[in-house]
């Protein structure tokens, strides 16, 4: 199915969707985005992992819909001077309580809460943070134009929302606390000093 983020039903629709464990693609405040619930019982991931590509391996980010909700998944100090840029284009990777017993030896979580309302409008409605991950195969450039994305992935994922294409969108900045430093681990959109 193929919506408009203009479409009245956009925002219902992505909701239901998401908490029923589909797999979206959605506009951001920076690129388009394979988007899931990250509901551990609904295995998304690896749904997504599937349609980008064996290859793919990165842990995805988790999308939240206020600042605040971070502090509902790490006791990590965060400095104010980093949550001053929510919303907006900044991931900031911590220490997920979720994790502390995970056997994998990953314990730690990518989040940001985007600078768009009418996603933090749907992220508001969801039980838990939602996935999201660029829209192209692993390995291959981030699709930045609607024909591409719905051309190349219309038939694998259950919903598409359309919102103009992305050229030159550039995406979030990633950054993690190491002994109290920040440190760039993607830089992105926001500069980071």
């Amino acid at each position: 199915m193929i919506f408009r983020k203009s479409d009245e039903k956009s925002i219902t629709t992505c909701i239901d969707y998401l908490n029923e464990g589909k797999i979206l693609i959605i506009p951001t405040d920076t690129v388009y985005g394979f988007s899931a619930s990250s509901n551990p019982d609904l295995h998304t991931d690896l749904k997504i992992r599937k349609i980008k590509g064996r290859s793919e391996t990165k842990p995805f980010i988790q999308l939240i819909a206020k600042p605040t909700d971070i502090f509902l998944y790490t006791d990590d100090k965060i400095p104010e001077k980093l949550l001053a840029y929510w919303p907006g284009p900044l991931t900031v990777i911590v220490n997920d309580k979720r994790l502390k017993d995970s056997s994998s030896g990953v314990h730690t979580t990518a989040f940001r809460c985007p600078g768009d309302f009418w996603l933090r409008s749907i992220l508001e409605e969801c039980p838990h943070p939602v996935y999201s991950t660029s829209v192209n195969r692993s390995g291959f450039p981030v699709l930045d134009e609607e024909k591409s994305i719905v051309n190349e992935f219309e038939n694998e994922v259950d919903l598409i929302v359309l919102d103009g294409d992305r050229k030159g969108s550039v995406p979030s900045t990633i950054v993690t606390m190491e002994n109290d430093e920040i440190k760039v681990i993607r830089q992105g959109c926001i500069k980071i000093n």
